[in-house]
């Protein structure tokens, strides 16, 4: 025999699985808000040189054609862990030497090749974006994106 669902029961069933989620969700915070705390994914200080770097790198639209870190446009190299692949990633001022080189160097004129266009970066300016992708090759992302030879 099927029981009938009255108002009463469809009311407790309503509050009973709304109460129940409601503490799931309240449960998930306290976990992700922990794990968080816990766990920082930053490998070096987020200093007042790399935070310009992140506005030179915004004010040029970089990721228009750059990958960071999966984000980004897929024209141009993953830039994410760059500094590691040019063996650079423990040495400021080698950093910047190798990303100013690689600048001044663009647009290489190679036909058929894609091109970076010029950018007119001061010397500061540099400086600060070589900082910011040091830091961001630094970022513990937990393996993503799957890209070792870039």
């Amino acid at each position: 025999m099927a029981e009938i669902l009255t108002k009463s029961r469809a009311r407790n069933v309503f509050y009973g699985g709304s109460l129940f989620f409601v503490v799931v969700f309240i449960a998930l915070t306290v976990q992700s808000h922990r794990y968080i705390v816990t766990t920082s994914t930053a490998g070096m200080e987020l200093t007042d040189e790399v935070a310009q770097g992140k506005r030179v790198w915004e004010r040029h639209s970089c990721i228009n054609c750059h990958t960071l870190h999966g984000e980004g446009a897929y024209f141009a190299p993953e830039l994410g862990n760059v500094m590691t692949r040019w063996d650079v990633l423990d040495d400021p001022e080698g950093a910047h030497e190798v990303l100013d080189g690689w600048m001044k160097a663009q647009p290489s004129d190679i036909e058929g090749r894609r091109q970076m266009p010029f950018f007119d970066i001061s010397d500061e300016d540099m400086r600060a974006l070589a900082e910011f992708l040091r830091w961001a090759d630094q970022t513990d992302t937990q393996g993503w994106p799957p890209n070792d030879a870039g």
